[in-house]
This record gives C-alpha cells, structure tokens and sequence, in this order.
C-alpha cells in the first residue's frame, strides 16, 4: 500500500550533502539516533507539562519534520559511510519505539482525545515496528509496509497538533483521526506479517 516512506530517497538525496558534512565533523549514526531519541522526549515532555499550549502544540509538528530528517542522515551514515553496526541496528529500533511513545503519548493528556484510544494507537504502532522486525527473525526483510508507517504517523500527530495550535476546537474530531489511525495500523500489523510470509514462501 502507498506510504509516506516511498518519498524517502527523494529526501535524502536533499539530506546528503549535510550528512557529508556531519560525517567530516565526526559525527556518527549512532549519535544522530541518540540525539533524535532525547530531544523526542524532550518535546514530549513540553507538551506533558503545558497540554494545550499553543507553543507546545507548534513545536511538535517542527519536530517530527526535524525528526524524519535526522532518521534519514543517521541511516544514510550508517549505509554510505561504513557506520553500520550491531549496536547501530539495536538503538536504531529502539530509539523509534521510544521516540514515538515519549512524542505521541502526551497527547492522551490534551482536551477533547480519549487517553485510551490514544493509548491503544501508540500500542498498535509499537507493535506495528514490531513485526516489521520480526519479519528479519523468519528470514525476511525489515518490513515497512503501509498504510499506516512510522512517517505516516508523524504526518497525522504533527497535523492534529497544528490543527490545535491554529486554535481547532477541542471537540470529537481528534478521537475520529485517531481511531482512524488506529484502524490503519491494525492493517500495518496484518500486512507486514503478511508480506514476511510470502517473502520467505518466494
């Protein structure tokens, strides 16, 4: 199914020259995916402590695009300049799960969404990386399928946060999107699986 993540090789042909210049300076993938994971609960942390600020709210939509960039340059230093390894490959999975609940969980806590279809999506999406991953424990690939991937995600939190921001009423709408997405994810989940399966039947 389409997905926001097919335009990333579009995006990282705009990110290399500033990966090159990162890897001059010495930095590393594995310092890119630290940093994307402490600033994500940084922002979340923002958005936990003043729910409903207009700042808060506008500073998570600039994130998650800061975020998408620096997950592209950390994988494009990892391939193109001899950085990948096996600890690379760990806080690279890890450091999605936790930048995604540090982010997204706080929105439980905004007026007018329900905290526990909010905290079901983020559950639905954890799991969703999950199976891509086990899909390399069978004998496949790491699975990205759609409809609903991580920069699918990012897109829907950081429009519903500046929705808010703009001043959007607080009202049933926001359960309708995350509902929707939780939907959405739920076939993320079945499609990946299922993409394993007839990949390692091939």
């Amino acid at each position: 199914m389409p997905t926001i993540y097919q335009l990333k090789p579009a995006f990282q042909n705009l990110l290399r020259p500033l990966t090159q210049q990162l890897f001059r300076l010495g930095v590393t993938a594995n310092h890119v995916t630290l940093a994307a994971m402490l600033f994500s609960c940084v922002v979340g942390s923002l958005l936990f402590y003043d729910p409903g600020a207009r700042w808060a709210l506008f500073l998570v939509p600039l994130f998650l695009f800061l975020r998408m960039a620096l997950n592209a340059i950390d994988g494009m230093l990892a391939r193109e300049h001899s950085q990948k390894s096996a600890l690379g490959a760990v806080l690279n999975e890890l450091g999605d799960v936790v930048s995604d609940a540090a982010l997204y969980l706080p929105f439980a806590v905004l007026p007018g969404i329900s905290p526990v279809l909010l905290v079901l999506t983020v559950l639905l999406a954890v799991v969703s990386e999950m199976t891509g991953v086990v899909a390399i424990q069978i004998g496949a690939a790491r699975r990205y399928d759609g409809p609903m991937g991580k920069s699918d995600r990012a897109f829907v939190f950081g429009a519903v946060a500046l929705a808010l921001a703009l001043g959007a009423p607080s009202t049933a709408w926001q359960n309708l999107v995350f509902g929707a997405v939780a939907l959405l994810l739920a076939l993320t989940i079945l499609n990946r699986a299922r993409g394993a399966l007839q990949e390692i039947k091939r």
